[in-house]
Formats: structure tokens, C-alpha cells, sequence
């Protein structure tokens, strides 16, 4: 009898390696370097293990994916509050990889309290990477009214100019001043818990691993209770038009493009402090007058542009296409090429599938009358590949990291970023199509092009166009 495990990769590898090493069971290469996601057991023969983003494993074994996953209490709790009949057991905690959830302000808001925040009359953004979590918070602390504006990462960054509240993680005896933040409640205490699969735990004898993690077979049932849908909810998502102002808002990338905006920025004779920040400051100076700067995830800046809680940004074309796949009407425009951070959109299979290219993927799935399964971050610009190559029945599965570890077992086609492709090939996976290339790019709200700001908005992409044709 096979049995599968989701184990995660992230804030999680480190101590759940630790745990299956002192367990003995002998898995092949889970570790920070691994470079393969299919794990095998010396011990265990029948043991199938695949190492996902960690957010990605409670849907994974809810779905019946895979039997057992490891995973934090917080991402749990995301799935099981908006859906709670979902087919997840709570088996046991592990006992390592402790953190809470918080609601936070920022310390120069007017609103630090609850008591404060719940008698607010105005509407309450509140930004996070735990979206269900967070409006749940919000319907039971009774909010008159509140949007969640969902994010990759970074949520940290947004208060107080583009949100009011935030709801984000810490570790234990982790201080919320470097962020400039004050928690205003907890939310949740989290641990690293082991789940499974209703059906599975039911039909299958789990016992031989269970015993060497020394867990007592018992299920711990904490499902919380059904969400209640209030009118004055609202999951930010469609664009709007922000009120303007006298300053220039400009969103910057983290992470490893950091060092490429700062290369254009010395071309372009443009000195920005403290970018990128040893002690994680997101605000950095830039000595432009009349501009703002804030860090955060390139994911994020199409959507918060479109929103108006930013006037220009730096992301990727890539981001920019799927977030205009989804919303054809929003105002988010290109401004500047920056001509860094190149990769190819590529569809790719894995080399155990007979199919050549996507129109016998197509035929072979229409012969078999099977779902074509399409695992991607990009789950727009996926959706549309599905249908303009009129892949008939078709599901996108939405991934949030690790995408290569879902071919072939759980999805049959991956649509992923690649430079040299050197990845996938490491993975057994070899590219069918490409969609289209991507770059580094100045996006824009097309609508702050015609307010006061134009001027310097304007001034500023040339001075970056300049930069970049001169090299």
C-alpha cells in the first residue's frame, strides 16, 4: 500500500528534516539543498514523498492528493475557515516551529486598539497573506465595515499609507518595531502540525510511520466554524482610481532584483538609501523630491497600482500580463523596458508523457476523456493558454512555489518562468511551448498620467529609459 507525503519546503524544511531524520526514515536529500522534489524512504518502501510550498500542502491533502502532509497551523486554518468541510485531519501537532498570528498597526495610526478599530465608521483595509484568515478576524471582531486586500508577502510594508491593519506572523520574542508596528490581537498561536486526508486516515493503516514519530493514532478535530459572508465584506480585487497627491508613490522590488534596480538607479544618477536594508527597513530614501518609496513583492504591484495605492512601480512583464489577463480593463500601463531580470513564460511536460506537443496533449486527453491539469503561480495567463489551445476540459491548479514537483503526478502541464530552462531539465521536464519573454518594466495607473504628477512621473521614466539604452 503506497502512502504519500506532502512535506514542506521554506521556514519549515530545516526542523521537519531534523524530525524524519530522527525518526529514521531515510529519506533521500530533504534538505535546504536539495535539488530533486521526489523523495524516496530507504526504510520505507512504500513510502512516496514530494517536498511543496508549504501553503500549497493543506490543499493538496485536502484534495486527496496526498495521504499525510506537514504544514503550519496558520495555512491550515487559511483553507479550513473558508472551507470547513473540507476532507482535512488535524492529527497532531509536532511540537516545533512556533509562531502567532497578529493584527497590527502602524504605530503612528490613530486606530492601535480593537475597541478603537471596531467602533471605526470608516472603512478598514486590511492587507495580508492570509486573506480568509484575515476576514474572518474582521467578521468577529464585528469591523462596520473592512476590505482584505490579499498579498504575496511583505504585508509588513503596507501600513499605514496603503492599509490600515495587517495580518502577519512572528516568531517568539520577534519585536514588531523594526517594522514600525504595534500588535492589536492575536489571532492564532501556530505549530508545525501533521495532517491527512479524511479517506485516507479512515481506509488506510497509517500506523507503521505514525509509531516513529511517537504520535498516539488519535485525530485532534478544532474545525472552525462556517464563514459568514457580511455585505460589507469586500476582497479587494477590481481597480480603482486612488485620490491623488502631491507626491510620487513608487513601489521597488525585493528580493534578488534588488541589486539590478540599483545598478539602473547609478546609471541613471539616482541615489537611494538603505535599498536594500540590512535590518529590513521597507522605506527607503530616494533623493528625488516629492517622491515615497516602498518595498514590496513584484507579485503585488500591478493589482496595488491598478488600485491606486501606488502611482508607479518596478515588477516584471510577466506579473503585469497576468494580472491584465484578469482584468482587461485596468488602468496599469508600461511605461519603461528596464531590460533586466529576462526569462521565458514556458508550457512544459514531463518526459515520461508520449505527447510531443500540446496538440497531441490535447488529443491524447480527448481520446481518454481525461481533465487536462495545469499547475502554475500564473494562474491567469494559465487559464488563458487552456483556452486559446482549446484544451477542452481543463483545471488550473493554483501553486504557490515548487511548481516542478507537481508534474506528473498532480498536474500534466506546467506553465513557469525559466531562463536556461537548466531547472526543469533537472526536474525531467522538457519545454513544449513558449508563451512569451519577460522583462523588468515601470508600470504605471494610466489615470495618474493626467494629474499634477505627470510631470515628474515623466521626467523619472525618462531618466530610468536613458539610463537603460545607454548601458
Amino acid at each position: 500500500m503506497l502512502i504519500r507525503i506532502a512535506l514542506p519546503k521554506g521556514r519549515l524544511l530545516r526542523e521537519t528534516a531534523s524530525m524524519t531524520t530522527r525518526s529514521g526514515w531515510d529519506l533521500s536529500d530533504y534538505s535546504e539543498e536539495a535539488r530533486f522534489y521526489h523523495l524516496t524512504s530507504a526504510r520505507f518502501p512504500n513510502l512516496s514523498a514530494k517536498i511543496f510550498h508549504e501553503k500549497d500542502i493543506p490543499v493538496q491533502v485536502a484534495m486527496g492528493n496526498y495521504d499525510l502532509g506537514i504544514c503550519g497551523l496558520d495555512w491550515i486554518q487559511e483553507l479550513m475557515v473558508k472551507y470547513p468541510a473540507s476532507e482535512l485531519v488535524k492529527v497532531n501537532s509536532l511540537g516545533y516551529a512556533e509562531t502567532s498570528l497578529f493584527l497590527a498597526a502602524s504605530r503612528d495610526s490613530e486606530l492601535t486598539n480593537l475597541k478603537e478599530i471596531t467602533n471605526c465608521e470608516k472603512v478598514i483595509t486590511i492587507a495580508s497573506e492570509y486573506p480568509n484568515l484575515a476576514e474572518s478576524t474582521a467578521l468577529n471582531s464585528r469591523l462596520k465595515r473592512f476590505n482584505i486586500f490579499p498579498v504575496w508577502g511583505a504585508a509588513e510594508s503596507y501600513p499605514p499609507e496603503n492599509a490600515d491593519l495587517v495580518l502577519l506572523t512572528t516568531k517568539p520574542g520577534q519585536s514588531f518595531s523594526a517594522s514600525n508596528l504595534v500588535p492589536v490581537a492575536l489571532v492564532l498561536n501556530s505549530q508545525a502540525y501533521l495532517i491527512a486526508n479524511k479517506s485516507s486516515w479512515e481506509t488506510k493503516d497509517l500506523s507503521e510511520l505514525l509509531v516513529t514519530l511517537r504520535l498516539k493514532p488519535r485525530v485532534i478535530m478544532q474545525k472552525p466554524r462556517a464563514l459568514s459572508l457580511s455585505r460589507q465584506a469586500n476582497i479587494c480585487s477590481m481597480p480603482s482610481i486612488a485620490p491623488q497627491g502631491k507626491i510620487v508613490r513608487l513601489a521597488l522590488p525585493d528580493g534578488h532584483q534588488q541589486k539590478h534596480m540599483i545598478n539602473v538607479f547609478s546609471k541613471a544618477n539616482i541615489n537611494i538609501k538603505d535599498y536594500p536594508a540590512k535590518n529590513g527597513n521597507q522605506r527607503p530614501e530616494i533623493e528625488i523630491p516629492g517622491f515615497s518609496v516602498k518595498v514590496i513583492r513584484p507579485q503585488d504591484m500591478p493589482l496595488q497600482v491598478a488600485n491606486g495605492k501606488f502611482d508607479i512601480a518596478v515588477t516584471g512583464r510577466d506579473w503585469v500580463k497576468e494580472h491584465l489577463y484578469k482584468f482587461p480593463s485596468s488602468p496599469v500601463i508600461e511605461l519603461v523596458d528596464l531590460k533586466y531580470g529576462w526569462v521565458k513564460i514556458v508550457a512544459a511536460i514531463h518526459n515520461d508523457s508520449p505527447s510531443k506537443d500540446i496538440s497531441e496533449l490535447r488529443e491524447s486527453a480527448y481520446l481518454s476523456n481525461k481533465r487536462i491539469r495545469l499547475a502554475s503561480e500564473y494562474v491567469s495567463i494559465a487559464d488563458k493558454y487552456a483556452r486559446d489551445n482549446r484544451l477542452g476540459m481543463y483545471a488550473i491548479v493554483p501553486t504557490w512555489g515548487a511548481t516542478e514537483s507537481f508534474l506528473p503526478d498532480d498536474a500534466d502541464i506546467l506553465i513557469e518562468n525559466t531562463e536556461t530552462g537548466g531547472t526543469l531539465k533537472r526536474h525531467n521536464l522538457r519545454i513544449i511551448d513558449v508563451l512569451f519573454e519577460s522583462t523588468a518594466c515601470l508600470i504605471a495607473n494610466k489615470n495618474i498620467l493626467n494629474s499634477p504628477l505627470a510631470f515628474k512621473i515623466k521626467s523619472f521614466a525618462d531618466e530610468l529609459k536613458r539610463a537603460v539604452e545607454e548601458g
